[in-house]
């Protein structure tokens, strides 16, 4: 045992003496020397430089026909939505006094009805016709005139119109026709007011052109009237 350690101690020794003459061969010890008395550099290394990212505007030139080459180029500048509205031309109308409306009877309605369907049979046949008794709605407070839907569907036009209304003096009413919701709104006041409507009368409408109806008026009143008198 103690004969393996010294032969194990032996040979280590051996092995620092080798190397050790081998160090002095290469200079290795006064390498390592110089490079300890070095002071490690402070500098360190260099940052590729970022590039800052720019944006670019570039102005485009639009290819226009020959046609319009020579007209000056059009601004397309955001412009606000603008609604386009059929003007309708105000008449001057005189007040009502609604504080004494008075409701047509039942029986006084359906007689004026009668009267207006005798009235149609004389008139040409050939342009489209329908009878329509008022209501206060129609002469007072909302002033809506709703028409008949199957006759909106057949006859009149599809979208939202200007519908003239000529009076048996040729007088001429512009309103204006909601084809949604088969009825005439702006325009219809002028024309019951200048008119004098009123509950139970019953009108005629003959549309004697696209647009354009024929409107007679069966009063309610005059029924009364000759029962009265």
């Amino acid at each position: 045992m103690v004969a393996a350690k010294a032969s194990y101690e032996e040979c280590r020794l051996k092995r620092l003496e080798e190397n050790k003459k081998r160090m002095e061969a290469l200079n290795l010890s006064k390498l390592s020397q110089a490079l300890m008395k070095t002071p490690p550099s402070l500098k360190s290394s260099p940052m590729k430089p970022v590039k800052s990212r720019t944006t670019e505007k570039q102005l485009v030139v639009v290819r226009r026909s020959s046609r319009v080459a020579n007209k000056p180029a059009p601004d397309y500048k955001e412009v606000d939505r603008v609604e386009v509205r059929v003007a309708i031309p105000r008449r001057i109308s005189k007040k009502r006094d609604l504080s004494n409306r008075v409701y047509a009877s039942e029986e006084a309605r359906a007689e004026a009805i009668e009267k207006a369907e005798k009235m149609e049979l004389l008139l040409e046949p050939a342009y489209p016709i329908f009878i329509k008794s008022m209501l206060q709605s129609h002469v007072t407070g909302g002033f809506w005139l709703g028409l008949p839907v199957s006759f909106c569907k057949k006859c009149l036009p599809k979208r939202d119109e200007v519908v003239t209304l000529v009076d048996e003096s040729g007088d001429e009413y512009q309103t204006i026709y909601l084809a949604r919701k088969n009825g005439l709104s702006g325009g219809w006041k002028g024309f019951a007011v200048a008119h004098d409507l009123v509950d139970g009368d019953a009108l005629i409408f003959q549309l004697i052109k696209r647009t354009t109806f024929k409107v007679y008026i069966i009063r309610v009143n005059s029924s009364e009237e000759m029962k009265n008198a």
